[in-house]
């Protein structure tokens, strides 16, 4: 995530929310794109670290856990940057280019100028902070699919330029006997109906065998991958999208939440200030008066209640509302006491965090030296696949 400064309860409801699930069901990492946020503000870069600051408490706040994943800020894993490097000696100029984001945000953001080569080169960066950790899955927005897409034709191309390594059928059929004899044979079975019959459900019985084995290394694994597809070692793995259910959280006049539609309610904003928002937000033009029926469906403060109401309070709110039986404020009052219950045990955490910043530093120290330790094997690789590997 971009260091955008304090969160909002949309980046609640639409992603941390959802990371805070995936940390407890996959080997996750979460890390501080200050880099990518050099790529627009890199003329004023004064608000970046308390940016940073900012964000990560606000991560701990919302329950993303460092004893479940791994958090760290990505200018501090200089891998990102190298990957990035190497990746760039292979990428087609045309690939960048077409990426439907690099002519939207130059568009959007006319009154900075984007003509760098960081600007250009920002979803090649994107790919290699994926490939480094050899990421299976990538949780976007149905918006950033396309990023995923590159990074797997750029892992394509790396593999089939560099993964075919001298000796690499000797190097595999090595590796198949490290099996033992029961899983030797259920592989080339498996690798037989592959790659005559196209059975796909052998392919992945044969992916699920291999990440099973623990007597061969992660480089025999990776040729096994490619040895049963038909290609060359697979070195940097193609990641998956993995769609991340779409925010129901509106803004305050109904659009999506946004801090440059000045619509939004923070992460951690306090209780007086969150009742001041809801009871000043605009609601059915045609309830002039208390007496006026109204139509929930014309109403933003609706849209709220079906992100944070029970069905009774629902019902409430629809027969209330139709009927005039209630005014607008008593609309918004369970709104109100829901928003700010739901923000009491982000309040007590952020606190724990804010009086104890060194141990915030601890985290994002433990949460680096275990990224670059993951890192740093997909680097040696890499350097070795393109002649780079010194004694």
């Amino acid at each position: 995530m971009r260091p955008t400064g304090k969160l909002h309860l949309g980046h609640y409801h639409g992603v941390l929310k959802n990371w805070v699930k995936l940390q407890h069901e996959f080997e996750c990492f979460f890390f501080i794109a200050d880099w990518h946020a050099l790529t627009t503000q890199y003329d004023d870069p004064s608000g970046i670290e308390q940016s940073v600051w900012d964000m990560v408490i606000d991560w701990l706040a919302a329950g993303v856990n460092p004893g479940s994943s791994t958090m760290f800020i990505q200018s501090q894993v200089p891998e990102h940057a190298e990957l990035h490097l190497l990746l760039s000696m292979i990428t087609p100029l045309g690939w960048l280019e077409r990426v439907p984001t690099f002519k939207d945000q130059q568009e959007k953001l006319r009154e900075k100028d984007l003509a760098t080569y960081g600007f250009l080169g920002y979803p090649l960066l994107q790919s290699a902070d994926i490939l480094v950790y050899r990421a299976g899955k990538v949780p976007v927005g149905a918006d950033q699919v396309s990023h995923v897409e590159i990074t797997r034709e750029i892992a394509r191309r790396f593999n089939h330029i560099y993964g075919r390594e001298p000796g690499f059928e000797e190097q595999a059929e090595g590796a198949i006997v490290k099996m033992g004899k029961k899983n030797a044979k259920l592989y080339r079975n498996l690798k037989k109906r592959y790659q005559e019959e196209g059975d796909l459900e052998a392919l992945e019985t044969a992916r699920a065998l291999l990440k099973e084995q623990q007597n061969i290394s992660l480089g025999d694994r990776e040729r096994l991958y490619g040895y049963i597809e038909g290609g060359g070692k697979v070195i940097l793995p193609e990641p998956q999208p993995l769609l991340t259910p779409e925010s129901k959280m509106p803004g305050l006049d109904g659009q999506k939440m946004s801090k440059s539609y000045n619509n939004y309610i923070g992460l951690r904003e306090e209780p007086d200030s969150v009742a001041q928002k809801v009871r000043t937000m605009q609601t059915d033009p045609q309830r002039v008066r208390r007496t006026d029926p109204g139509d929930p469906e014309k109403c933003p403060v609706w849209s709220m209640h079906k992100v944070y109401s029970d069905a009774d309070t629902q019902e409430w709110v629809q027969s209330g509302c139709r009927s005039a039986g209630i005014g607008c404020l008593d609309c918004k009052k369970p709104l109100i006491d829901a928003i700010v219950e739901e923000q009491r045990p982000l309040h007590e955490r952020a606190r724990e965090y804010e009086s104890n910043p060194d141990l915030v530093h601890s985290i994002l120290q433990e949460g680096r030296e275990h990224a670059r330790d993951a890192a740093r094997d997909t680097l040696e690789e890499v350097r070795a696949a393109m002649g780079l590997h010194y004694r």
